[in-house]
């Protein structure tokens, strides 16, 4: 059994989505040590205009932004740095709601084109990055922001996609090399 997965293709240019979403998403429940199975995530493919009305609406920031998170439940840790409370398993008949994702396709691809990625890696990686945020991740601390983002590169080197924080010289984005 797989992922119960439910996509919104509100805007065409995504196409088909799932072929994308799906392995990014089950991939990462399984590293996370959980059957995809057992849940359930919805996914809102869109444009710049709706995620910045979602945007304005549920995070007073009045722009267009690539993705947003919608969890079901909040499994954040305490302690910064702690990995989050696992969510409670549904069955395969009646799979647990993680939460909405919502993604849009002009910043998606904006944002591909500028870091010099493929469109589809941007993609996961943010698919993965949001699902991560449904599952009680962060980075709103430093200590935060190490464990997701490891995560986030664990999950992505599974899938065959290089560190989304390094660039082409091989440091972590944001850092020059000094001869």
């Amino acid at each position: 059994m797989t992922l119960s997965l439910d996509i919104n293709p509100e805007d065409p240019r995504w196409g088909d989505l799932e072929p994308l979403a799906r392995p990014a998403l089950e991939t990462a429940l399984r590293h996370l040590g959980h059957d995809p199975a057992l849940f359930e995530i919805s996914i809102l493919a869109c444009d710049d205009t709706r995620i910045q009305a979602l945007n304005a609406q549920f995070r007073a920031r009045n722009t267009p932004t690539n993705v947003l998170s919608w969890p079901a439940w909040d499994l954040s840790p305490e302690i910064p740095g702690d990995s989050p409370e696992p969510p409670e398993p549904g069955t395969p008949d009646d799979p647990e709601p993680l939460g909405d994702i919502a993604l849009s396709w002009d910043t998606c691809q904006r944002e591909a084109t500028e870091q010099h990625k493929t469109a589809p890696d941007h993609v996961t990686h943010l698919l993965v990055h949001s699902l991560l945020h449904l599952l009680g991740y962060d980075h709103e601390t430093e200590e935060d922001a190490v464990l997701m983002e490891k995560t986030e590169v664990t999950v992505l080197a599974l899938l065959g996609i290089a560190d989304p924080y390094e660039d082409d010289t091989g440091l972590p984005l944001g850092v020059a090399r000094v001869d």
